[in-house]
């Protein structure tokens, strides 16, 4: 029954987590470890219950999408589909350990990046002329990224649009929830043919992740921009520093 609880308790608030700032994977996936699950399929597990509230949250956010600076949202969903399916590939074929090292680096340049990134944008888009290839390219990046592993890709995602243009983080949540759930879509597909998913913990988690995606959205769609933004920053740094911690300190520990 405690572990019930436990799957589902992360699951609501992974969703949640998801809708408003990204990085609900944080959550759900040590949740699933520590019941038991081995950290592959966890992390398969993992994508595959936070799935429908993604997707739940991207429904409610569908009138706020549009175009990423010059890039209109198809070849965006596109490149993000593709990289998706590359990541959810290189997760069941390679070994996490490599990777382990270098994400939380990767999430220290995400939130870097986020609570600097309307000054450096005002400063790229005053001196160059960013071309919509080099914002596709990195999108294709951060799709493999989302399919491999996912922890705060969404966080990822906002923090390289914000150099493209200045927008407030409230006006990209629409976009980052659906392309994040479109590099999630394919590495579903992928997880379930493989067979690495713990249908037992999955389900329970997809439940409480769909109610908290879908609750979340509607929270963010009327939350004020600079609330969202800091709750945002303070999530970010937190995961940054807990990767750090489970990276470099989990012998010591």
């Amino acid at each position: 029954m405690n572990s019930v609880l436990t799957i589902f308790g992360a699951g609501l608030l992974a969703g949640t987590m998801n809708a408003l700032a990204g990085g609900g994977s944080f959550v759900s996936l040590p949740a699933l470890i520590a019941v038991g699950v081995p950290s592959v399929q966890a992390n398969a597990s993992s994508t595959v219950g936070l799935f429908p509230g993604a997707a739940a949250s991207a429904w409610a956010y569908r009138d706020g999408l549009g175009p990423i600076g010059a890039v209109s949202l198809r070849p965006l969903l596109l490149t993000t589909v593709i990289g998706g399916a590359g990541g959810a590939f290189l997760l069941l074929w390679t070994p996490s350990s490599t990777f382990d090292f270098l994400l939380p680096w990767l999430l220290l340049v995400a939130t870097v990046t986020l609570g600097f990134g309307r000054q450096l944008g005002e400063v790229l888009r005053r001196r160059w002329h960013i071309r919509p290839s080099a914002v596709l390219a990195v999108q294709l990046a951060l799709g493999i990224y989302g399919g491999y592993f996912g922890g705060a890709v969404g966080i990822m995602m906002v923090a390289v649009w914000s150099l493209m243009e200045s927008r407030d983080l409230k006006s990209l949540n629409p976009p980052r929830t659906l392309m994040v759930t479109a590099a999630n879509a394919m590495a579903v597909v992928i997880f379930i043919a493989a067979q690495a998913v713990r249908w037992r913990e999955t389900l329970i988690m997809l439940v409480g992740a769909t109610l908290g995606g879908y609750c979340g959205a509607l929270v963010g769609r009327r939350a004020p921009a600079p609330v969202l933004r800091a709750g945002t920053l303070l999530i970010a740094g937190c995961i940054t520093f807990l990767f750090f911690v489970r990276a470099y300190l989990k012998e010591i520990l």
